[in-house]
């Protein structure tokens, strides 16, 4: 992890070990000693309310300088915060937080309960007057249908007919009259890898136009797979646009190589090295008896059906059917909002039994979250939630890259890298 998110953590932690060691810290967080030791290397970020709770095991009266914020940003189609997750990582701090969604709101608060800004809902009813300066602006927006008829008409007709009238009616519009009131130095947007390729093209032709020429970025993009960082294919575009011209360049890092992490890393481990943690208790993992709780396994009716639709599509020579894997596996599907549904994109094969799904932990861990990260809504929920998140690595990649640009007055990149940033 590069100095900024640091920031916070690592100056917390290094002046609390001076007090207290790892298995300390760990007890008292009631958190594994693993997760400590990943938090000292960068190697993960956890959320906001845990730095709180570790400046509180400092001594009382102990004089603590809380570090600057290397930069602000807002957080607007949120979700449970992913992508705010990475920023804060390099040493920014949310003003702003906007998400429709009741249950995604309620996963957000509870893993950035002391925000000191409030969380707003529907963005489109929220005014560009009511949304503070910032340095970033970050958006997973959702992609909907660009409706670009009408615009010849127009042109004949000598209107007009900027991002105002291409993008009104799809929530990107509301993404872009908030850069160009706001002006902010840079943005990450984040959609489907089929963006690019939506109606022939054209939408991604009406987001790049409006990005590039009506609101005068300079911009960048790129498709990368989870794959680099968890064991899912995962294909996501990442847009990111700079005010001023800097040297951005997606290949400064380059990304780690895919199946370097087996399944098995971010599934329960039943050989009694599981983390009991006290936000899941018993909910997702049996401790006692060491195994997943068998909710979690299809029944024989659904296992049937799911055997039986796969092989009527091959019959048909069709792809369609259920992914199995095993915990050696380098790759699963990608995991969907749908997954609540039957699970049937990934399946865990079981020795002597019917597969079973993945426990909502297991896909907080394969969307790269860490577990302290709290899950305090229904399996339902939580699949659907997980299921429209980002990798958190991912993000965290791009947000590395653009770290330097965000606090640096020069234009010219840092380079060569540490191997930690690498890494």
């Amino acid at each position: 992890m590069n100095a900024p998110m640091s920031s916070q953590l690592q100056i917390v932690l290094a002046e609390l070990r001076r007090y207290h060691s790892q298995a300390e810290i760990a007890a008292t967080l009631e958190v594994d000693k693993r997760t400590i030791r990943r938090w000292e290397a960068g190697e993960c970020v956890p959320p906001s309310y845990v730095i709180t709770a570790l400046k509180q095991m400092l001594p009382p009266g102990l004089p603590f300088d809380e570090p600057k914020a290397d930069f602000t940003f807002i957080d607007l189609f949120a979700g449970i915060g992913g992508i705010r997750q990475a920023f804060e990582m390099i040493g920014g701090r949310c003003v702003f937080t906007s998400e429709w969604d009741s249950y995604a709101q309620k996963t957000y608060r509870e893993n950035h309960p002391s925000d000191g800004h409030e969380l707003n809902g529907d963005i489109t009813e929220v005014s560009t007057s009511d949304i503070p300066d910032h340095d970033v602006l970050l958006a997973g927006f959702p992609c909907q249908p660009f409706s670009i008829a009408g615009v010849s008409k127009k042109n004949a007709l000598g209107r007009a007919h900027g991002f105002q009238d291409e993008t009104q009616g799809t929530l990107f519009f509301d993404v872009a009259r908030i850069i160009a009131a706001k002006r902010p130095r840079a943005f990450l947007l984040e959609n489907v890898k089929n963006l690019i390729s939506h109606d022939k093209g054209r939408t991604f032709d009406v987001i790049r136009r409006t990005l590039r020429d009506e609101l005068g970025y300079h911009i960048h993009y790129r498709v990368i797979d989870g794959a680099h960082f968890t064991p899912q294919h995962r294909e996501r575009i990442i847009i990111v646009g700079f005010r001023e011209p800097v040297a951005f360049d997606f290949d400064a890092i380059p990304l780690p190589e895919k199946g370097r992490r087996p399944l098995k890393d971010i599934l329960h481990k039943c050989d009694g090295s599981e983390p009991i943690l006290p936000w899941d208790g018993d909910r997702f993992f049996d401790h006692s008896n060491r195994k997943v709780q068998d909710k979690y396994t299809l029944t024989p009716k659904l296992w049937a059906y799911l055997q039986q639709y796969a092989e009527k599509h091959r019959a048909k020579g069709n792809g369609f059917g259920f992914g199995l894997v095993t915990p050696e596996s380098k790759e699963t599907r990608t995991l969907s909002a749908r997954y609540y549904k039957d699970g049937s994109e990934i399946l865990l094969y079981q020795i002597n039994t019917n597969p079973r799904r993945l426990t909502p932990r297991e896909c907080a861990r394969l969307m790269g979250f860490d577990d302290t990260f709290r899950i305090p809504v229904s399996d339902t929920r939580a699949y659907k939630q997980f299921g429209n998140s980002v990798v958190v690595s991912v993000i965290a990649h791009t947000a590395r890259l653009m770290h330097q640009f965000l606090v640096n007055e020069t234009l010219e990149p840092e380079l060569p890298l540490t191997e930690q940033q690498i890494a």
